[in-house]
């Protein structure tokens, strides 16, 4: 099954210099500025993830030239909380756009959902023969009264949406394999404790926050080299996950053009880009500082500005590939 991408639209929140804001979210201001990042976005108030969500499918519609009743599936990838609990992001987005035949997905696997998302798409494809269109989005607006955006993770988050409209016979950035798996010993890592039915809110109590990266470092008990392994595992992880979509397609590592990854910061980012095999500069490493992470939306923005910049050249083999909390890692091999 193969299918490829005709057109793309993103929404982004307002641009900050991180310089400008990082003393809004931490006292440890150094710490937060030694990873990198030049620029985050965000939504202002009342500005919701499914409004930067059904802008960013408004526009690739729009630029591929089709109708909402053309399209036959809309499969959307997030990372934060939506709106509301007891709630459908997907289904709202898809009224929101006047899709009103099409299925509508919701992927919820944090931060890899963005690349699951492209697999979800061919399976959808393979077992319904008359889907013609696709339509992908993912989206991130972060749910701030309960993370920091800047302080709970080594990746600064951005709030903003990507979509891609994608069609079974496109004769370019044609999706060729995928490869997921998921290691559920580490589901608790960034879980917040109250809110769900084990633990349902509380009138009047203060607002919950989730597991942070301090967490993560507990549940090692500090153990530095412990805490090592476990980010080294995550690279080797994420490597492997390429490997083997690579395998898949009938390819190797020697002969991609571009990586996509997270957008990490630059040192993480780098040493994934290193176990590859691909230089830096066919990596988003540079978006990546330019922007912070947007969560399950960073690969659709990139090969939105990779397919704005021309800079791909035809038949270029590019690999998605990320990690999410659950833990999951997922790589997609994407033929330009």
């Amino acid at each position: 099954m193969a299918y490829g991408m005709v057109a793309f639209g993103t929404a982004f929140g307002e641009e900050v210099a991180v310089k400008d804001v990082v003393a809004e979210y931490t006292e440890d201001v150094e710490r937060v500025l030694g990873y990198g990042y030049d620029h985050i976005h965000r939504a202002p108030a009342g500005v919701g993830l499914t409004d930067l969500a059904a802008e960013a499918g408004r526009a690739a519609l729009a630029g591929a030239g089709v109708a909402a009743r053309d399209v036959d599936l809309l499969v959307l990838a997030v990372t934060d909380i939506t709106e509301y609990l007891y709630w459908d992001a997907a289904a709202a987005v898809a009224h929101r756009l006047g899709l009103r035949r099409a299925e509508a997905v919701l992927v919820d696997q944090g931060c890899v959902g963005g690349v699951t998302a492209f697999d979800t798409v061919a399976g959808r494809f393979a077992t319904h023969p008359d889907h013609r269109t696709a339509l992908v989005i993912g989206a991130n607006r972060t749910a701030e009264t309960y993370w920091n955006r800047l302080d709970t993770n080594s990746l600064l988050f951005s709030d903003g949406a990507a979509a891609a409209v994608a069609t079974r016979h496109a004769g370019s950035l044609r999706w060729l394999a995928s490869h997921a798996e998921t290691d559920g010993r580490y589901a608790d890592f960034f879980r917040m404790d109250v809110g769900g039915a084990a633990a349902p809110f509380t009138a009047g109590a203060e607002p919950p926050t989730t597991r942070d990266a301090w967490d993560v470092m507990q549940h090692f008990e500090y153990d530095t080299e412990r805490f090592s392994a476990f980010a080294q595992e995550i690279n080797d992880r994420t490597a492997r996950a390429v490997h083997r979509a690579c395998k898949r397609a009938g390819v190797t590592e020697d002969d991609l053009g571009w990586l996509v990854l997270l957008n990490d910061n630059p040192r993480v980012l780098t040493e994934q880009a290193d176990l590859v095999g691909v230089p830096a500069e066919r990596t988003n490493l540079d978006w990546a500082t330019r922007h912070g992470h947007f969560g399950a939306a960073d690969h659709l923005f990139v090969l939105a500005a990779l397919h704005e910049s021309g800079e791909p050249a035809a038949g270029d083999l590019v690999a998605l590939a990320a990690n999410g909390r659950g833990m999951h890692w997922a790589s997609a091999l994407l033929s330009w």
